[in-house]
């Protein structure tokens, strides 16, 4: 992959007892059993393992930026061989089965290259970057953030955001439960965040982090994100979480260490819609080539709950 293409580079279950009743309680929940859920594979621990290996996590490809649906029933992500152009993926739980993934193709040809879908919150919007062909030259002016909203089955016409977000090259775009849009501007290699101002955007605003590829959590009290490692000059990027002040700022970027991090490159970090997983990317396939890794966020838990014990 070309240097300008690397930095393109989510059910809690209710108990309900009854001690003079032996009736079914028969109201059915909009998530999936837990066994339907993240193409049924068994869920990691605090240490990261590949994810679905030979059905989204293919060798012989990149694959970067996925994204689930609030309901889980939805997974979309980016993937592309070595020196094309990448393309949005989809595949859906129907009929308790998850379909074959297939190209989206949401722009309709009106852009070669999609990358980075993000499901929003209520489930019927998607954001994503889409740009010209990376041989052309003005392929990263070209990249902006688009979107399009769910229609039945299907998905609208695309529409380009009108607002300052596509004020130079933005990418890896994620909204929070009250509509605020956070992206990454590489033109100006700082990460914004743009309130929701009745579905619009009018505004942006400077987040104070460091890093690429910045993700709000579901809960809004962190952001996890990619970035050279600190301490070793020779790891060119690991995942950092910043946790969210009392006074609204952010901390210090504190490392998920050696259960997440390697000696590899990992980008790409995204939380799952119900909170309980990491998902991103590890470039350790032969050729330096990609595969989705994930691992439990209790590895943030526990980040959290020592940096806020001890004084800072």
């Amino acid at each position: 992959m070309k240097k300008g293409s690397f930095i393109f580079i989510f059910v809690c279950s209710l108990v309900l007892g009854a001690c003079t009743t032996k009736k079914k309680n028969t109201k059915k929940s909009n998530t999936p059993d837990t066994a339907e859920t993240y193409l049924g594979q068994k869920p990691p621990g605090l240490t990261a393992e590949i994810f679905a290996p030979g059905i989204i996590s293919i060798n012989g490809r990149y694959e970067h930026g996925i994204s689930f649906s609030p309901d889980l029933k939805e997974v979309y992500y980016s993937a592309n061989k070595k020196d094309e152009d990448p393309s949005i993926y989809f595949s859906k739980l129907e009929n308790k089965k998850w379909t074959n993934p297939k190209i989206a193709n949401f722009t309709k040809g009106l852009k070669v290259a999609e990358m980075h879908p993000f499901v929003n919150p209520t489930g019927d919007k998607i954001f994503f970057t889409a740009h010209n062909e990376f041989t052309l030259p003005e392929h990263k002016e070209s990249s902006k953030i688009w979107s399009v909203n769910r229609e039945g089955n299907s998905w609208s016409n695309p529409k380009q955001l009108d607002s300052p977000i596509n004020n130079g090259f933005g990418f890896y775009s994620n909204q929070t439960t009250n509509g605020d849009l956070y992206y990454f501007n590489v033109s100006k290699w700082k990460t914004y965040y743009a309130p929701n101002k009745d579905g619009k955007y009018p505004e942006v605003h400077e987040v104070a982090i460091g890093g690429v590829h910045a993700f709000i959590s579901p809960t809004q009290d962190y952001i996890v994100i990619n970035s050279r490692n600190r301490e070793d000059a020779q790891r060119k990027s690991d995942i950092y979480v910043y946790f969210k002040e009392k006074d609204g700022s952010w901390s210090k970027a504190i490392n998920l260490g050696s259960e997440v991090n390697s000696n590899f490159s990992e980008t790409c970090p995204s939380i799952t819609p119900d909170g309980k997983y990491l998902f991103f990317s590890r470039y350790n396939e032969e050729g330096g080539l990609s595969n989705f890794y994930w691992a439990s966020t209790d590895i943030i838990s526990k980040l959290k709950k020592a940096y806020f014990n001890k004084e800072h």
